[in-house]
C-alpha cells in the first residue's frame, strides 16, 4: 500500500526558492534518473526496466517521442525516462479497501502528485449515479453497463472517443475503428492541445504535417535553430544529438522567453567531460524573445536574407529550388518588403543587431534545421508562425537535403502515430475509403469534436458519453472549471488507466475506471507474448515489447479492453474480428496494411532490426502533396500582441519534475523551485513597477473578452529572468487561466502561451 505524501504536497507552505542552474543533466540528472528507480522498483525489477528502455528489443520511453539513434548505447534513457518508467512500473497498487475509505469529493482536494503516487489501478470500479464513491466490479459487468449506455443513446454522435499519446498504433487503430464502426467520428486527441497548429500549417505548405528530418540529419547541419521549446526538460535526449552537432560542427541558435539550463549547457553523463569537465555549450546564440514575437522575429530574418539576394542578385536565394518545388516567391517578397522593422522591435523585445546576426548565422549555413514545439503552436498566430518557419526553410533550399528540414518535436511518446492510424475527428476521405473497402462499412463522414468542441459540446448536453483511452483530459484540457463542470454534465464517463489523475475524480454521473497494462509490462494473449509499434517524431515506426511481470493478473492490455468493449457494443453490426485482434495484434497491423498507407507489408517490416522510415515526401524526393504539387511560400499578417497597462503576458509550461499532467515530484531544480508548484515567475523591473517584491503572495486573475473572473490564489512571486511584460506559470494548475475560447486562428489549439493576466495582493 502506498503513504500519503506530506500536507505541502497540496499547501506548498514550505516552498523554497533557490538559484537557476546554468546547465542540464550530469551526475545529478544520473542521480535523479537511478535513485527513485531503484527504490520505488527494487533493484532487479528497477534495472531491468532501465536497461530495457528505448533498446531494439525492449519497450519504447512511454513519456517523449524523441527518435532513437541507430547505434543504441546501454544507457538509451534521460531523467524523465527513467521517471516516467518508475512511475508506470511501480508495484505499489490501489487496495480494494481504497475506494471505500475515498469518497470523491475526497479525491477531489488531493492534487495530481498525491493522486498518481498512490499506486497502479488494479481493478475495474464503477461510481452509481447519484453516489460519491468507486466500486470495483468484474471486467464483464464493465463492458455490460458501457455498452447499454452507448446502445441507449439517441446518436452516436452523443458519444465522444478521446486518446492519449500513449497509445500504441495497434491500440489507436482498434481504437478509432471501433468509434467508426459505431457510428461517429468524434475522436478528440491531446494532438488538439498541442501541435495542431503544426498540422495544419505544414500540410498546407509541404503536404505533410510532419518533420521532413531523420536522427541524423542533425549531425549533418551547420545551424540549429531551437524555437519554443525546452529539451533539457521536455525531451531531455535531444541534447545529446545537439551536442553530436556541436561536435561536427553545427551552431545552435535558442530563441526562447526563459533561458533554460538544457539551452545553455549539457554535461552528458555518458561522457568524462559531462561528468568532471565543462560540459557542452548548447547556444551559440541566444535571443530571448517576447512571448508571441517569434512570427515577428522569423519574418524579419526573411527579409533579411531577401534583402541579402538584392544586394548581391543570385548568390543567396537557391533560385532553382525555388524555380523547380516553390510557389510564391514574388508575393512574399513584396509582403516582407513593406515589414515594419519597429513593430518587428516591439513585437520581440530584442534589438536589431541580435536579429542582423540570427540573419548572418542563417545565410553563412548550407544546412539548417528548425525544430520548435507549443512555445509557438499555443500562439494565436500559431499557423501562421509555423508557415514563416517553412517560408525561411525555403528560400534558400532547406527542405529535402541532408542536414536541413523542418523538425516540429512531438511531445507524447506515440501522439504522431495515433494520428497517422486515424485518431483524428477530421480523418481526409482517402482513410474513410480504405477503410470501408477493409471492413465493409461506410465510416461517418461530418467532421467529429475536437477537444475544445468536444468541452462545448458536454456543457451544452450534446455529448452524454465521454470515453478516455489514457490520459488525463480535464486536467490538461484549457479552462479547467469551465472543462470540470462540462464532464460532471455528462451521463457517463470512462477512463482506461493505468494510475489515479483528476479526471478520475471529475466525472459523469455514472464513471468508470478500467484498469490496464503498462507498456513497460509483458502482454501475453491468446496467441502468445505480444508486441505493439509507435511512431516517433521523425516518422519512424519501431516495436516496442514489455519486459516486466504484470504488477497484477487481472489487469487487461489496451487492445485487449476496446476488443471487448467493441464486441460488447456492436455484437455482430460489422465484420471485424474482434476476438482475434486480442489474440493476436498481429491481426490488426495486418489490417493496418491494407488502410493507412506507408504501412504496407507492416507485420515483415516491423521486425526488421530498428523498424522502418515512413515514407516523407519532402524529405524523400523534394516533392510535396499541395494542390499545385509544390511547396508553398504564404504571405501572413503580422499582429502585435499588445498588453493592457498593469498586466502581464502569461505562459504555461512544466516544471521539471513532471511529463504532461503527471507529476513526479514537487522540485524543479533547473529553475531553482523546491517543494512546491504555486510559483509565478516574473521579471524583477515588472515586480517594481507593479508594486511587489520577490516573495509575495498574489491572487492571478486572467483578463479575456468575456469578462469571467478567473483566478489562481494565493501563488508565489519569483523574480526570474523572463522578458518585460512576461510571466509564466506551471502547467496544468495554470490552465484555469486560459479561456476556453482563446484558441489559435484555424487549428482551436488553446491559446497557452498569451495569456493576458492582473496580480493582485492575495487576500
Amino acid at each position: 500500500m502506498s503513504s500519503e505524501p506530506p500536507i505541502n504536497d497540496v499547501t506548498d507552505i514550505d516552498i523554497e526558492v533557490t538559484h537557476s542552474k546554468a546547465w542540464a543533466a550530469g551526475v545529478p540528472g544520473v542521480l535523479h534518473s537511478m535513485q527513485p528507480a531503484i527504490t520505488q522498483m527494487g533493484a532487479v525489477r528497477g534495472m531491468r526496466a532501465l536497461l530495457s528502455l528505448n533498446q531494439k528489443d525492449g519497450f519504447d520511453c512511454m513519456s517523449c517521442a524523441w527518435p532513437d539513434p541507430g547505434h543504441r548505447k546501454t544507457f538509451e534513457f534521460c531523467e524523465n525516462g527513467a521517471k516516467a518508467v518508475t512511475w508506470e512500473a511501480t508495484p505499489i497498487t490501489i487496495p480494494t479497501n481504497f475506494w471505500a475509505e475515498h469518497s470523491l469529493t475526497d479525491l477531489r482536494e488531493k492534487s495530481e502528485y498525491w493522486l498518481g503516487m498512490q499506486g497502479r489501478l488494479v481493478e475495474p470500479v464503477y461510481k452509481p449515479a447519484g453516489s460519491d464513491h468507486y466500486r470495483p466490479v468484474s471486467w464483464p459487468e464493465a463492458f455490460r453497463m458501457i455498452a447499454a449506455k452507448l446502445n441507449g443513446l439517441d446518436s452516436p454522435d452523443q458519444a465522444a472517443f478521446y486518446t492519449s499519446g500513449r497509445a500504441s498504433n495497434e491500440a489507436a487503430f482498434a481504437y478509432q475503428l471501433f468509434a467508426r464502426a459505431y457510428g461517429t467520428n468524434n475522436l478528440p486527441d491531446c494532438s488538439n492541445m498541442c501541435h495542431e497548429s503544426t498540422g495544419w500549417a505544414m500540410g498546407m505548405t509541404v503536404g505533410i504535417g510532419k518533420s521532413t528530418v531523420s536522427y541524423d540529419d542533425f549531425a549533418k547541419s551547420d545551424l540549429i535553430i531551437i524555437i519554443g521549446q525546452n529539451p533539457g526538460t521536455n525531451h531531455p535526449r535531444m541534447l545529446t544529438a545537439l551536442e553530436e552537432a556541436k561536435d561536427a560542427g553545427a551552431q545552435i541558435v535558442a530563441i526562447n522567453p526563459l533561458p533554460e539550463a538544457g539551452l545553455r549547457r549539457y554535461k552528458n553523463p555518458q561522457r568524462v567531460r559531462g561528468v568532471i569537465g565543462h560540459g557542452t555549450e548548447i547556444a551559440d546564440q541566444f535571443l530571448q524573445v517576447r512571448l508571441g514575437g517569434d512570427m515577428a522575429l522569423l519574418q524579419a530574418v526573411s527579409k533579411r536574407v531577401l534583402d541579402a539576394e538584392d544586394a548581391a542578385p543570385g548568390t543567396v536565394l537557391d533560385q532553382a529550388f525555388l524555380d523547380e518545388h516553390c510557389h510564391g516567391l514574388t508575393e512574399l517578397r513584396q509582403h516582407l518588403s513593406e515589414l515594419d522593422e519597429r513593430m518587428v522591435l516591439a513585437a520581440t523585445g530584442l534589438r536589431a543587431a541580435q536579429i542582423d546576426e540570427l540573419a548572418k548565422r542563417y545565410l553563412s549555413a548550407d544546412r539548417v534545421i528548425i525544430t520548435w514545439a507549443m512555445g509557438v503552436t499555443q500562439q494565436k498566430k500559431g499557423i501562421d508562425t509555423v508557415k514563416e518557419i517553412i517560408n525561411l526553410l525555403l528560400l534558400r533550399g532547406n527542405i529535402g537535403k541532408p542536414g536541413a528540414g523542418a523538425s516540429p518535436i512531438r511531445g507524447h511518446s506515440n501522439v504522431q502515430g495515433d494520428r497517422t492510424m486515424g485518431i483524428w475527428e477530421q480523418m481526409p476521405p482517402a482513410f474513410l475509403n480504405a477503410l470501408q473497402a477493409e471492413f465493409g462499412f461506410n465510416p461517418p463522414r461530418e467532421h467529429g469534436v475536437d477537444a475544445v468542441y468536444g468541452v462545448r459540446a458536454m456543457r451544452d448536453g450534446k455529448l452524454k458519453v465521454w470515453v478516455g483511452l489514457g490520459g488525463n483530459f480535464v486536467a490538461a484540457m484549457s479552462d479547467t472549471g469551465i472543462a470540470e463542470a462540462a464532464m460532471q454534465r455528462t451521463e457517463m464517463s470512462v477512463q482506461i488507466s493505468t494510475k489515479l489523475n483528476r479526471s478520475h475524480a471529475v466525472t459523469g454521473e455514472e464513471a468508470l475506471i478500467l484498469p490496464t497494462l503498462g507498456r513497460t509490462e509483458i502482454d501475453e494473449q491468446a496467441g502468445g507474448v505480444q508486441f505493439v509499434s509507435v511512431e516517433d517524431t521523425v516518422c519512424a515506426v519501431h516495436p516496442s515489447w514489455g519486459k516486466l511481470e504484470p504488477v497484477a493478473s487481472n489487469l487487461l492490455s489496451e487492445v485487449a479492453i476496446i476488443s471487448r468493449l467493441a464486441s460488447a457494443v456492436l455484437a455482430d453490426a460489422v465484420a471485424v474480428d474482434w476476438a482475434g485482434f486480442e489474440a493476436d495484434y498481429d491481426r490488426i497491423r495486418d489490417h493496418i496494411a491494407h488502410v493507412v498507407e506507408g504501412f504496407e507489408n507492416y507485420n515483415e517490416r516491423i521486425r526488421q532490426e530498428g523498424g522502418f522510415m515512413l515514407p516523407n515526401g519532402p524529405r524523400d524526393s523534394r516533392t510535396f502533396n499541395t494542390p499545385i504539387g509544390k511547396a508553398m511560400l504564404t504571405t501572413n499578417t503580422l499582429e502585435y500582441l499588445e498588453v493592457p497597462p498593469g498586466r502581464l503576458v502569461l505562459q504555461t509550461l512544466r516544471s521539471h519534475d513532471q511529463f504532461n499532467t503527471t507529476i513526479y515530484g514537487l522540485d524543479d531544480r533547473y529553475r531553482g523551485i523546491k517543494k512546491g508548484r504555486h510559483v509565478v515567475f516574473i521579471n524583477k523591473k515588472d515586480l517594481l513597477t507593479l508594486g511587489f517584491v520577490d516573495g509575495d503572495l498574489v491572487d492571478v486573475h486572467s483578463e479575456f473578452s468575456d469578462n469571467v473572473d478567473r483566478v489562481l490564489r494565493g501563488y508565489r512571486l519569483v523574480a526570474y529572468p523572463t522578458p518585460r511584460g512576461c510571466a509564466a506559470a506551471y502547467y496544468p494548475e495554470a490552465n484555469v487561466l486560459v479561456p476556453l475560447d482563446s484558441v489559435a486562428d484555424g487549428s482551436n489549439t488553446p491559446v497557452s502561451k498569451a495569456v493576458i493576466i492582473r496580480l493582485e495582493r492575495a487576500a
